[in-house]
């Protein structure tokens, strides 16, 4: 039996990016009853995977980490029996400059000696800094993989948090300082191999240059490569599914190819205004950009300015240009699936076709016609270079833009031309499928600085209502979007009280009764 408008669900979650997957999971593990809302007819948002003349491509270029054993993807994955076949990645990423490849492998201490084989490395130095960024690293993996952690909501995590307190210490001389400040402390600064993949992690991760980035929050995202990053056969849009029917089976509502237009306050319930109709609950998850929540809002909204600020920082950063092709079989030396990481001038900076990631399908995945291997490129662009002209020359823009793609990827990555088809996207490819402003992509670019850390004490931004997603803390990626998530699930779980049986998460802590309808047809629609 489909939602009608008397019912009142616990949660309704808005979007199906990885953030409120995270997030309606968690949620649906309690115990809740869960409405997921996704304005597409699949789930996944920026991180999906989509069919085009045939083919399924990966929305974005990018890496997905947390599938080593008892990371969390990994929990999920056997907790739901989940029907998802992840492969590890070795090599990971072959990053690629004019005369110089560096193949990255699955752990630190092979990838460390790689670097101490280079000439004149600096030994010494290199162990000290990995040492440090493996210290900083281990004690942040465990802070935010710990929803009960932060924000610290009752005395036993303030006891928890006091019992941890010798590895905290590490990290607060580093605390807002940048990353490039601690190379030159370490006296790396100009040691071009570990620049160049500093350079390259940093910007697909924390969203900025190793220079800029805050040194914590590097240190942590450094370890993305260590820690069970893999292939998903088919496509990440395989386990966004996998997800989406667990909280379907558990006794979510998915509503998938739903866009909600409206959320109206009505004494303590809300409702949600869709174009299927209106549903009640109790509490909000928003994965959406922060002016999109304000918006949706109005008046409730107690954190109007907060959110607004918050969207400034968000469209400071990036949008993305892409590529997505297909490669004919035989170009490709191996079938495993694989990562590109290509720079053409590595003094420039990393962005408008100087920079490319190139995330390239298994070659036995059946994802395209005759054998193909799609394969999704992406580059950076600042987005308030992109809103500053007239809408004439963006187009030209992105013209010059992906042709400097296409001439990068000619210079270092032959086996990627030939392609037998080739389809352009653009920032506002990204906002008219993903609804996100101006196409955003990647959330708050992580640049030194305290404000970082904001996102730790928020609290909702409107009566029971709370925000998901790449642009809260912990920040980007699909790993930390999910992991965002499931740190706002307990929070709701606990303003929602006794009518949520708090269960040990991930794990099936009971069902509820509320009616759940059948999952939409897995073809997706093109992007």
């Amino acid at each position: 039996m489909a939602l009608s408008d008397e019912t009142v669900v616990d949660v309704a979650v808005i979007g199906a990016g990885f953030g409120g997957l995270g997030a309606a999971l968690s949620l649906a593990e309690r115990g809740a009853s869960v409405a997921l809302y996704e304005a597409l007819n699949y789930p996944g948002g920026c991180a999906s995977t989509f069919t085009r003349k045939k083919v399924r491509f990966e929305s974005g270029a990018t890496l997905f980490s947390g599938f080593a054993k008892g990371a969390l993807f990994d929990r999920w994955i056997k907790a739901h029996k989940m029907a998802v076949d992840v492969r590890t990645l070795d090599p990971i990423v072959e990053l690629r400059t004019d005369g110089y490849s560096l193949a990255i492998p699955p752990d630190r201490a092979r990838f460390l000696a790689r670097l101490e084989a280079e000439p004149g490395a600096p030994v010494a130095a290199l162990r000290a800094f990995f040492a440090k960024q493996k210290q900083i690293a281990d004690a942040l993996w465990q802070l935010f993989d710990d929803d009960t952690l932060l924000p610290p909501l009752h005395l036993h995590s303030f006891a928890r948090h006091a019992l941890r307190s010798p590895a905290y210490l590490p990290i607060l001389p580093f605390l807002g300082k940048p990353l490039g400040a601690v190379l030159r402390d370490y006296g790396l600064a100009d040691f071009a191999p570990l620049r160049l993949f500093l350079d390259g992690v940093c910007q697909i991760t924390v969203q900025t240059s190793a220079e800029e980035a805050e040194a914590p929050f590097a240190f942590s995202t450094l370890d993305y490569y260590f820690r069970g990053t893999a292939h998903v056969h088919g496509g990440v849009g395989v386990l966004a599914w996998e997800m989406a029917r667990a909280v379907e089976r558990l006794g979510g509502q998915l509503r998938f190819a739903d866009r909600v237009d409206r959320l109206v306050r009505t004494g303590e319930i809300w409702e949600i205004h869709s174009r299927k109709g209106v549903v009640r609950a109790r509490a909000l998850c928003m994965n959406t950009l922060p002016g999109a929540a304000a918006r949706l809002l109005g008046a409730p909204c107690t954190a109007q300015e907060r959110l607004e600020k918050q969207e400034t920082r968000v469209q400071d950063g990036w949008g993305a240009a892409m590529l997505y092709r297909v490669v004919p079989p035989g170009n490709l030396a191996g079938p495993e699936a694989c990562h590109l990481e290509l720079i053409a001038d590595r003094s420039a900076p990393f962005m408008e076709g100087n920079h490319l990631f190139c995330s390239i399908a298994a070659g036995d995945e059946a994802r395209a016609p005759d054998g193909g291997r799609p394969v999704t490129i992406s580059t950076h662009v600042p987005l308030s270079k992109l809103r500053a002209m007239p809408p004439e020359k963006q187009g030209e823009y992105m013209q010059m833009v992906q042709d400097r793609m296409r001439a990068t990827l000619a210079a270092l990555a032959p086996e990627l031309e030939g392609c037998t088809l080739e389809m352009p996207g653009s920032p506002r490819t990204f906002e008219r499928f993903t609804l996100r402003e101006n196409g955003a992509v990647g959330g708050v670019p992580r640049r030194a600085g305290l404000t970082n850390y904001e996102g730790l004490f928020d609290g909702t931004i409107a009566p029971n209502a709370w925000l998901v997603g790449d642009s809260v803390f912990p920040g980007q990626s699909t790993l930390a979007t999910a992991v965002g998530g499931r740190r706002v699930a307990e929070r709701i779980a606990r303003a929602l009280g006794g009518a949520i049986s708090r269960g040990d998460s991930p794990g099936i802590s009971g069902t509820n009764t509320s009616s759940a309808g059948r999952p939409p047809g897995a073809s997706a629609k093109s992007v």
